[in-house]
C-alpha cells in the first residue's frame, strides 16, 4: 500500500516505556487503530541489532496493509533489511544528503531542528518533514536541546518549507496550545506509550487534534 505522509498524530515508540517488542507491537496496532497517523521506531536502549531488526520486522507487517508509514530513527541499515518507508535523523546523525543518496528517491526523510541556526542550515529539497522542538521540557530523550516553548516554536515553525511536528513534552494537558500554533502535527512518546489504556490516551489526542483544527479554521 502506498503511505502517505500525513503527521497528524506521530507515534514514537520507546521499547523501555512499550514493555519490550511486544509491547511495542501491541501498542502500535492499538494506536494505529484509533487515530495515530505515523510511527517511529525510536529504540537507542536496543544494544543489539537482531532486536532492532525483529522491532522493525513486526512493525512493517503490522503496518503493512495500512496507510501508516514506518520511520525508523537513525538506523538506515535497518530501514533498508525491512523496507521500511522512511528514516528520521539528527543533527549528529548523517548528513540528509548522503541519507538520501543511501535510501533511494522514494523514502521518507525527517530531519530534527531545534533552533534557529539547524532550521537555517536545512537543505529543504533532501527531506520531506521537519521534527521542530524539544517544545516542552521532555524526560524521554536523554539528550534533548532545551525547550523552545511556545514563543519561540511558533518562530521556527513559520519558516517551515515543508510539512512540521512538533516534539517533546506534549501531551493531553498542552496539545491544543501546539496545534494553535499552525504545526502540522505532533509528535509524542510517553503520552501514549506506556499508558494503562493506550486507546483512551490516543483516542483523546486524536481528539483534541480535530477540534483545535475546527476551531482555528
Amino acid at each position: 500500500m502506498k503511505k502517505q505522509l500525513n503527521l497528524s498524530l506521530y507515534l514514537v515508540l520507546d521499547p523501555t516505556l512499550c514493555g519490550g517488542i511486544e509491547g511495542l507491537v501491541n501498542t502500535t496496532k492499538i494506536a494505529v487503530g484509533n487515530g495515530v497517523t505515523a510511527v517511529q521506531l525510536r529504540a537507542e536502549q536496543m544494544f543489539h541489532r537482531r532486536d532492532w531488526y525483529l522491532a522493525a520486522l513486526a512493525l512493517k507487517q503490522l503496518l503493512m496493509n495500512t496507510p501508516v508509514p514506518l520511520i525508523i530513527n537513525d538506523q538506515i541499515d535497518i530501514a533498508l533489511a525491512v523496507d521500511a518507508d522512511g528514516v528520521h535523523v539528527g543533527q549528529n546523525d548523517l548528513p540528509v544528503h548522503v541519507v538520501r543518496r543511501l535510501i533511494g528517491p522514494d523514502k521518507m526523510i525527517g530531519l530534527s531542528v531545534s533552533n534557529q541556526q539547524q532550521l537555517s542550515d536545512v537543505v529543504w529539497p533532501d527531506i520531506n518533514y521537519l521534527g521542530i522542538g524539544p517544545v516542552f521540557p521532555t524526560t524521554s530523550k536523554k539528550d534533548a536541546a532545551p525547550a523552545l516553548g511556545l514563543a519561540q516554536f511558533s518562530q521556527l515553525i513559520i519558516q517551515r518549507k515543508c510539512p512540521a511536528v512538533g516534539i517533546g513534552g506534549i501531551n493531553l494537558s498542552n496539545v491544543k496550545a501546539v496545534i494553535q500554533t499552525g504545526i502540522d502535527g505532533i509528535a509524542v512518546v510517553s503520552a501514549i506509550c506506556g499508558q494503562r489504556d493506550i486507546k483512551f490516551a490516543t483516542t483523546e489526542l486524536s481528539h483534541a487534534i480535530y477540534q483545535t483544527r475546527m476551531l482555528r479554521s
